[in-house]
């Protein structure tokens, strides 16, 4: 215990110092590089969702001279219409509407799919896009379960088309100078990498029988995923993310950018060997996913730690979303940037470098149809997110448990202090707002440990588990097999 409270102490302190030097500089999406093009050699840009971040989307297109949004897709009419006459009144130039993408994809004239809908739609969405030969560029996370998201990988190699995932801090200038230096050796050999998402929230109001928006056509918006009914949850929009048939709880919403700026700084491939995650709702509501959650993930040498809160925080890491433990040095990333420190914690270099705009990077692959070109390619998005997805599965597979069974797992399958140290953490966390893990109505949730095969992306022969990296879909909406890509 006297090793884990010094080790805390180091943290905490390194993360406080990252903060505070990085918050000087916060983080920035450099200018798009603007291309003199005709308007008759512009891209044709359609956006998939534009209630909440597809609206960021469109603006990313619309500032440029090279691309010009011709379409705006939502399954919410009201939503839909409202933002097509909001981009007239900025752009003078109105998308046309649509409810159903798919007459989108029937359109030869557009060049670009731009998605941003619920999760549920955005492997399916892609596949069917690049299979109408369009590009396309799909947010975090790229998929809502392990198997479609390969796909996507699949349709996109076999049909020749430019796939860019919206992780975008894999453009940020910082993050890719701090990867050069871990790979120079500046940390030595890396021991742990832990990501963390403290994202405060609050409930999410009670089960019930609530009705569907009247402007919303259900089962264009539910499409591949299960038609609820009746709803059971108040609020229709954005409280799908912690529903499991549409959403990934607060890992694939939030955590998954720092997963995947993690793998980054690693250059960390495949799954791993194993996974466990335990967790809990501390939220009396219709939400099913965890607010307070910790992966663990087992790469052979490395141990890569999840770590979401969604009760309030007033510690560390206020923006660190990354530590990585070397044998000579810690490196902390924050959402301003990565620094570097010694053994000993103390501050060694603040790492800079030239950025990329995310959505620029995507169109200049895609006129020059090279996908090396691309900073985030579908197939890091899937992998970044498959490693969201296999926590999740040990999560939905787990049991009530005693603090004494959760950290026997931990020691039985890692044995090292630093998932022992998250798990006090964590349990000192909840402690802060009264809940007793220690309680058995108050007991967390403790997946199982999942031995993973990595070349094949399953869980070897654990049929309940393997169960999970696939979902039925609703006719249809249904992602094709590997064969029918």
């Amino acid at each position: 215990m006297q090793r884990l409270s010094r080790r805390r102490f180091l943290e905490q302190s390194m993360l406080a110092t990252a903060a505070a030097v990085t918050a000087a500089t916060p983080g920035s999406t450099p200018a798009q590089e603007r291309t003199t093009t005709s308007p008759n050699e512009r891209l044709s840009v359609a956006v998939l969702g534009v209630r909440g971040r597809g609206q960021g989307h469109a603006d990313a297109f619309a500032a440029r001279e090279d691309c010009a949004v011709t379409y705006v897709c939502d399954a919410d009419r009201k939503v839909g219409e409202a933002y097509a006459e909001k981009f007239a009144a900025k752009y003078d130039s109105k998308p046309v509407f649509v409810d159903d993408m798919r007459r989108i994809f029937d359109d030869p004239s557009v060049d670009v799919v731009s998605i941003a809908t619920p999760n549920h739609w955005h492997s399916l969405a892609a596949i069917w896009a690049m299979q109408a030969g369009k590009d396309v560029y799909v947010e975090k996370p790229v998929s809502h379960n392990v198997s479609e998201g390969r796909r996507m990988v699949q349709t996109m190699q076999k049909h020749g088309r430019i796939c860019q995932g919206g992780t975008q801090y894999r453009s940020g200038g910082s993050n890719r100078a701090a990867a050069e230096a871990i790979k120079q050796g500046k940390l030595g050999r890396i021991k742990l990498a832990q990501c963390f998402t403290y994202r405060l929230r609050t409930p999410i109001g009670p089960p019930g029988e609530y009705p569907v928006p009247e402007s919303v056509d259900y089962n264009l918006w539910a499409g591949p995923a299960p038609m609820q009914i009746p709803l059971r949850r108040r609020n229709f929009h954005y409280d799908w993310h912690w529903i499991w048939d549409y959403g990934n709880g607060e890992l694939g919403n939030n955590s998954v950018h720092a997963v995947d700026t993690m793998r980054l700084l690693l250059d960390l491939n495949g799954l791993g060997r194993g996974v466990m995650s335990y967790g809990g709702r501390q939220f009396d509501d219709a939400g099913e996913t965890p607010n307070t959650q910790i992966t663990v993930h087992d790469f052979g040498e490395v141990t890569v730690v999840q770590e979401v809160r969604n009760l309030k925080t007033d510690r560390p890491p206020r923006g660190a979303t990354i530590l990585v433990e070397g044998t000579e040095g810690f490196l902390v990333g924050t959402l301003g940037g990565n620094t570097i420190f010694d053994l000993d914690g103390n501050l060694v270099e603040k790492v800079e470098g030239p950025g990329d705009n995310h959505f620029g990077n995507f169109v200049k692959a895609v006129y020059s149809r090279k996908v090396e070109d691309l900073n985030a390619p579908i197939v890091e998005g899937h992998l970044s997110t498959a490693l969201v997805h296999v926590g999740n599965v040990s999560h939905v597979l787990g049991r009530k448990a005693a603090p004494a069974d959760i950290a026997a797992q931990l020691e039985a399958h890692q044995g090292n202090y630093e998932a022992l140290e998250a798990f006090e953490r964590i349990r000192s966390h909840l402690a802060e707002h009264k809940v007793d893990i220690a309680s058995p109505d108050q007991q967390l949730e403790l997946g199982p440990w999942l031995a993973i095969d990595s070349d094949s992306e399953t869980f070897g022969d654990n049929a309940e588990a393997n169960a999970l990296l696939t979902r039925e879909y609703r006719k249809p909406f249904v992602v094709p097999t590997a064969d029918e890509v």
